[in-house]
């Protein structure tokens, strides 16, 4: 089996890189930055495969394409999340650059594989959403996520709820092809997109709450790998459960 992922040089994608190497699979791991992509590559080990990937650029979406010859598996992880500004007092160019990786980013890179993707027996994607782009978690008497400064990170969440409506109409549309989409909400994980954690300590992270991106992987690997009768068209959380749109 082949599968790509993207932004995998580092926290999560590298990690879902790691487990479906460890599965005996072939990763083209996807990165922005060619040395870093290779340092993971290097660290990885097994047939992990460099790929140039920077999902904003057309460009460098249609060269790393075109080193794609069999793809079985999509994992679109790369994301950013460029600031906490609630909605009224979001700035737009932040919004555009959320939105530019986070959704048409992915939009860009699965249309560009579609071509061989529909040619696996079993062609899967995976897209790396988050908790707080739930509605459902947001919104009534008890929401899990604090509401009242108008949504903070607004650019961030609402780009990777935009995500969960694309993984259902992607799902609708390439149903009768045999694919099987699904987006994963991670949990809060030591990772990239929030630099503050990577200055705390194993136990501080803990006791904030701050998951193994590891643990986050796993479920997107199962996400990955699910047979003819798994899911499609559902938000998942990282433990398996069914996450509230």
């Amino acid at each position: 089996m082949h599968a790509l992922v993207t932004g995998a040089n580092s926290g999560i994608g590298k990690e879902i890189a790691r487990q479906l190497l460890d599965a005996g699979h072939t990763v083209y791991v996807g990165a922005r930055d060619a040395a870093r992509g290779q340092a993971a590559v290097d660290e990885l080990g097994g047939d992990a495969r460099l790929l140039v990937l920077d999902v904003t650029d057309e460009q460098s979406i249609a060269a790393a394409v075109a080193q794609v010859g069999e793809l079985d598996v999509l994992v679109n992880n790369a994301g950013i999340n460029n600031g906490g500004a609630p909605v009224s007092e979001i700035d737009l160019g932040a919004m555009r650059l959320a939105y530019e990786t986070n959704v048409f980013g992915v939009v860009a890179v699965t249309n560009a594989l579609l071509p061989v993707l529909r040619r696996s027996a079993s062609p899967r994607i995976v897209n790396i959403s988050s908790g707080t782009a739930s509605l459902g978690w947001s919104t009534g008497p008890n929401p899990q996520f604090d509401h009242r400064r108008g949504s903070y990170a607004a650019a961030y969440r609402s780009s990777k709820t935009a995500l969960n409506a694309l993984t259902v109409f992607y799902a609708q549309d390439l149903a009768e092809a045999g694919f099987k989409v699904n987006a994963l909400a991670p949990g809060l994980r030591a990772t990239n997109l929030v630099p503050a954690m990577s200055g705390m300590s194993p136990e501080a992270r803990a006791a904030a709450g701050i998951g193994n991106p590891a643990e986050a992987a796993t479920e997107a690997v199962r996400l990955a790998l699910l047979d003819k009768a798994g899911p499609t068209g559902g938000f998942f959380s990282y433990d398996g459960s069914i996450a509230p749109w």
